[in-house]
This record gives C-alpha cells, structure tokens and sequence, in this order.
C-alpha cells in the first residue's frame, strides 16, 4: 500500500505538535524530523537511479553508497542538534529519528516480502541451454552453458 509506505513521515510532522507543546527542544525536533525527512528523500532518489542502472556492480555500489550515506546524515544531525544546542536537543533528535525508524521498520515487517517486477524470461540461444535456478540479479538473463553432444556424455 502507497499510504503505509510513508507512515513514518506523516507521524514525524503529527508528533511534532504534541512534542513541542509538551517541551521538546525545537531545534533537536527540526533537525531530527528534517534529517529523516531528507534522508527518504534520498532513498527515493536513489531507488530510481538505481532502477536504471543495467550494471548489477554499479547497482550495488551505487546502493552501499547511499545507505551509508544515509546513515551519516541521521548521525551527523543528532551530533549537530547536541553541539549546536544542548544535550536535549540531541537527544530530541535521536528520539525523533528511533521513532521514525521503529514505525518505518514495522510497516516494512508487516508489509511482507517486497514485490518484485518480472523481468524478461531468459531464451536459450541455439547450441545452449539455460541453467536451473534463477539469477542472482532480477532481469538479468539467466546463464547458459553448452549442450551436450546427442548421444553422449562430457566430462
């Protein structure tokens, strides 16, 4: 469902209200939501720019990028709200990001296995003959290996 995808987001901008009237630290609360707000932002990014790359090597590397990327962004926001603040501030920004994280992480539990697209179905090409198993990569052909002689075996 497209509406539980970002059930993290939406939370972090209705929590906010609650949060700052009871006291919360503002800026921790900015940096912390607005960190996690960009960090999605990059992931959305980053999922289309990986969908285009034919490389499975790229992909992947492209991927780690990203994610560790992702990961300074969050830790970088909660030292800058404690630096920049106090010490609630960063512990109102590492509040806000666990949060977003745990309802983003149990949507995702919930939600199953992700749905894949079908790629193309690999063709044998005369004199071979696809492999069993799948690839190890979605859409990526399948590996062939010649046929044997008719009649005869190989070694």
């Amino acid at each position: 469902m497209v509406v539980l995808r970002y059930v993290d987001v939406v939370l972090v901008a209705i929590v906010a209200v609650p949060a700052l009237a009871l006291g919360a630290p503002m800026l921790g609360y900015a940096l912390g939501g607005g960190a996690w707000v960009l960090q999605r932002i990059i992931a959305m990014v980053d999922r289309y720019w990986t969908r285009k790359v034919a490389e499975p090597r790229t992909a992947l590397a492209v991927n780690l990028f990203e994610a560790f990327g992702r990961i300074w962004l969050l830790a970088g926001a909660i030292v800058i709200a404690g630096v920049a603040g106090h010490r609630q501030d960063g512990l109102t920004a590492s509040l806000v990001i666990l949060g977003a994280y745990s309802a983003a992480f149990a949507i995702r539990v919930m939600s199953g296995p992700p749905q894949t697209t079908p790629g193309p179905v690999p063709r044998a090409t005369p004199g071979t003959r696809a492999t069993s198993g799948t690839s190890a990569t979605p859409g990526a052909p399948a590996r062939t290996r010649p046929a044997p002689p008719p009649g005869g075996r190989t070694r």
